[in-house]
């Protein structure tokens, strides 16, 4: 694949997570997926994926999750994105619900293979997370 269409599938990956289509991720990640969203935390497959980042989006009624750069070389891709969660209503990082809205950056590590998506590996920093819950 080029690097365009690399691009594009992780603009699409993103898209279909920010809608919560689940189902659709499965046609964009290879079958040796492995989300990865602390160093050396894995997640195997679309499943493990799904388990990982519901459970940061059903903490909160709302959220937006939209990229703001893509920079790719080879069969890598930077994501550059925020998230943007209102009202924590449900228990997130073992922190009860407070009501708090968050805005926190991440930065993701998506490498292709086979014209699908088979590591992801994200940064934030958890940190900002709990002061912004707990502050």
């Amino acid at each position: 694949m080029s690097i365009e269409a690399n691009k594009e599938l992780v603009k699409r990956f993103y898209e279909a997570i920010e809608r919560l289509e689940f189902d659709a991720l499965s046609n964009m990640v290879h079958e040796d997926f492995v989300f990865y969203p602390q160093v050396d935390t894995p997640f195997p497959g679309v499943a493990g994926l799904v388990e990982s980042e519901k459970k940061s989006f059903e903490a909160f009624e709302s959220f937006q999750f939209p990229v703001v750069t893509l920079i790719a070389e080879g069969d890598k891709v930077a994501a550059y994105m925020y998230f943007e969660g209102k009202n924590h209503c449900a228990e997130s990082l073992g922190i009860p619900p407070t009501g708090r809205d968050i805005r926190i950056s991440l930065l993701h590590m998506l490498t292709i293979k086979d014209g699908k998506i088979v590591e992801k590996r994200a940064h934030f920093d958890m940190g900002d997370v709990k002061r912004q819950l707990t502050a």
